[in-house]
């Protein structure tokens, strides 16, 4: 089952949760996001859900993707988690997952614009799986981890590289307002494919090919450990990291970094979840 959270073009600033079924959407009456309806109970969802499949489709050009879960209360996510990836930053295998977090401003729609900010050339693309947790829990067993999850997506972590790089956080390269695609779709477990290929193309080039099956952290391992510390919530998302060819390391044919630039298009891929396309715009003058 796909599930989503829309934008209604008849109704500007206005969203609504929604069932995708044979490539139709239907609306989940009085749910206006995900984050509302993964706070409903196991029952009440599936009585949500049944509804709205007797209901009419939404029509096409009615509504775009909106970030998947717009109102998260924590977005989690994990720097160095493919080998690859590891190698290519020059960096050693991390004893324990490396954890950032990112705000629910940092949210944007699959098929949205991305602006470079006027601040910061250096825009990076990062395709990464998205976990999407569906059931609260606090030091959760790695057993039993999976159990809490709700579904899986994919973003792209855009990121400022030039004022990650000032300081030895990465936090203010990782939180500008809407730069971090979320979405098209929450894929339940039951329909997304477990170590799928993951890739991203830049005006059609593959930058990016690995499949999920080689994290350094397994998704259990990740859910146990950000548990540790603060209670996971419906909605929660967790970004489990990006594989190897991301333009820090990559040098072109003039030894520069192919940096997203205005007019680039950037497509995130990963099996069973989808495509996402962002235009490349800017640099943005107005914040």
């Amino acid at each position: 089952m796909k599930l989503a959270t829309l934008r209604l073009s008849s109704e500007p600033g206005q969203t609504t949760a929604a069932v995708i079924d044979n490539g139709r959407a239907y609306y989940l009456e009085n749910v206006k996001n995900l984050n509302k309806f993964l706070e409903l109970d196991e029952a009440t969802r599936q009585q949500v859900i049944e509804r709205a499949l007797l209901g009419e489709s939404i029509a096409e050009g009615e509504a775009d993707y909106a970030p998947l879960v717009p109102t998260a209360a924590h977005v989690l996510c994990i720097g160095l988690n493919y080998p690859k990836h590891v190698a290519e930053v020059g960096a050693e295998l991390p004893k324990y997952p490396t954890v950032f977090a990112k705000y629910a401003s940092t949210l944007a729609g699959a098929n949205d614009p991305i602006s470079i900010p006027v601040e910061d050339h250096r825009v990076d693309y990062e395709a990464e799986l998205a976990v999407i947790i569906g059931k609260s829990g606090r030091r959760i067993a790695v057993e039993n981890a999976l159990e809490h999850v709700a579904g899986y997506s994919m973003a792209q972590d855009i990121s400022m590289r030039g004022y990650q790089g000032r300081t030895a956080q990465w936090l203010q390269g990782k939180v500008w307002d809407r730069s971090t695609p979320l979405g098209p779709w929450l894929v339940t477990p039951d329909e997304y494919v477990v170590g799928g290929s993951i890739s991203s193309a830049v005006n059609g080039e593959i930058m990016q090919q690995d499949t999920t099956a080689g994290l350094v952290f397994s998704i259990a391992e990740l859910i146990s450990y950000l548990s540790t510390f603060c209670e996971l919530q419906p909605g929660d998302v967790i970004l489990t990291g990006t594989p190897s060819g991301v333009a820090m390391g990559r040098r072109n044919e003039h030894g520069r970094h192919p940096w997203l630039k205005n007019g680039d298009v950037l497509e995130t891929r990963i099996d069973s979840l989808g495509v996402a396309t962002n235009h490349i715009l800017g640099p943005d003058t107005e914040g």
